[in-house]
């Protein structure tokens, strides 16, 4: 799995904030280079296409059998949540899951509403416009394709899935308005050559994607982000991290560092060597999935984000609306609980009251660790019958499938200044 490292301090409490049924508190309304609590201005680059905006992670990892696909077969279907499929062009069956970290055989039954049981496929390019579609409707501006370090080898069938997604996300992106950028996951790739072959014969010579008007740029600059670097886990050396970096840059690109949660305090999973990396980067976007809005939270963010202003940098928090994968591994249900939306509101607003512009969202389309914002199942009809899945109204309150998209677009406006700082969730559970 992608991105399995929960944030240090999982043993705190959470703080909860009411949801939409208080009144918005007027306390102050921000600019974009305002804040609530006295901080500083957040960004040092102007707004353009990922500074004062809203991205999203995208998997796009999910293929069925029949799909035409590379793989051409099940892939990534460890699902902790179901998709409310309603709106998909075309859903496969016959899906393998786990239940309880213990694998089932093909699913070929029905939902708990009685309709046939489906699946989607990331490979049809109809099911990627549906979901840029919904970036669009939603006010989501820019969605971070991930690829894997370990799957770009040329030659390898994943490697071709990979680049057929490129495609298909470009198509999608410059049909609905909405900007799109690569994501290296380098975690526990210590063959960073690979990304720069990759990057020059496969992304610019071959995929043309930077000649993409959706191809996101900032200052000018093409972006890309690269997760992985500076984890205790991953085997390059700051030497190492640094050049690689300086190349990124040399070939005149905006570089983002998806970095350990810790990054500036060198404990937990984040090295403590990595010093004079984290200043190379153009932009730091910090972990944060498995952290919890303790008392810490606040210090937490506004520390990174006076750390990015001194060094010049560009800040991007990331926020996430809870996770969990009892499916997968057999643990714990509904571990980090989304609290109807309140438990990503208080990211939101803390973020906000610091001084950030910017918000990384982890992830649009993450089914397997239950952090995806996109449509998914509200409640037992909506999942296969007699199984369990992880839905929306685990928490004891029913919101519609698109409540984290909406939410999600409530945030934005939050952190461009379109509505004034509230520390309490605005987003109605449902739309009439």
């Amino acid at each position: 799995m992608r991105k399995t490292r929960l944030f240090p301090f999982v043993a705190i409490a959470l703080l909860l904030f009411g949801c939409s049924k208080k009144p918005l508190q007027q306390d102050n309304v921000p600019g974009d280079k305002t804040t609530t609590g006295g901080g500083v201005a957040a960004d040092t680059s102007s707004p353009n296409d990922v500074v004062g905006k809203v991205t999203v992670g995208y998997q796009g990892w999910f293929s069925a059998l029949g799909d035409g696909s590379p793989n051409n077969n099940w892939g990534h279907t460890n699902l902790e949540m179901w998709p409310d499929t309603r709106e998909y062009t075309r859903i496969y069956t016959g899906v393998p899951f786990g239940q309880g970290g213990v694998a089932q055989p093909p699913y070929t039954g029905n939902l708990g509403n009685g309709q046939p049981a489906g699946m989607f496929s990331s490979y049809d390019q109809s099911t990627v416009n549906t979901h840029f579609r919904w970036m669009q409707e939603y006010g989501i501006d820019c969605a971070a394709l991930q690829r894997f370090a370990n799957e770009i080898s040329p030659g390898s069938p994943i490697k071709g899935q990979r680049d057929g997604m490129a495609t298909r996300v470009m198509n999608a992106a410059q049909t609905y308005g909405r900007k799109f950028y690569i994501m290296y996951d380098a975690s526990g790739w210590g063959n960073l050559t690979a990304i720069q072959n990759d990057w020059t014969n496969t992304i610019i010579n071959t995929l043309h994607l930077t000649s993409s008007p959706a191809y996101a740029k900032q200052n000018g600059k093409p972006v890309v982000c690269v997760y992985g670097l500076g984890y205790a886990q991953h085997p390059a050396s700051p030497g190492d991290a640094l050049k690689f970096i300086n190349w990124l840059k040399d070939q005149g690109l905006y570089v983002i560092g998806s970095v350990p949660g810790e990054w500036r305090r060198g404990f937990g999973d984040a090295r403590s060597d990595f010093g004079d990396v984290w200043p190379a980067f153009n932009m730091i976007s910090a972990w944060a999935v498995g952290r919890v809005v303790d008392p810490s939270y606040e210090q937490w963010v506004s520390g990174d984000l006076a750390y990015c202003n001194a060094h010049n940098m560009d800040y991007q928090p990331c926020a996430y609306p809870g996770t969990a994968f009892s499916n997968s591994n057999g643990g714990v249900r509904n571990g980090f609980k989304r609290n109807h939306g309140d438990f990503m509101w208080s990211q939101f607003a803390v973020m906000k009251k610091a001084g950030a512009v910017s918000v990384y969202i982890a992830m649009f389309d993450e089914l397997n660790e239950a952090t995806s914002i996109f449509k998914c199942a509200e409640d037992a009809s909506m999942i296969p019958a007699g199984k369990y899945f992880l839905t929306l109204d685990a928490d004891g309150v029913h919101v519609s499938s698109d409540f984290y998209l909406r939410e999600t677009g409530d945030g934005g406006k939050l952190f461009k200044g379109q509505i004034p700082y509230t520390a309490t969730c605005p987003t109605p559970f449902t739309v009439q």
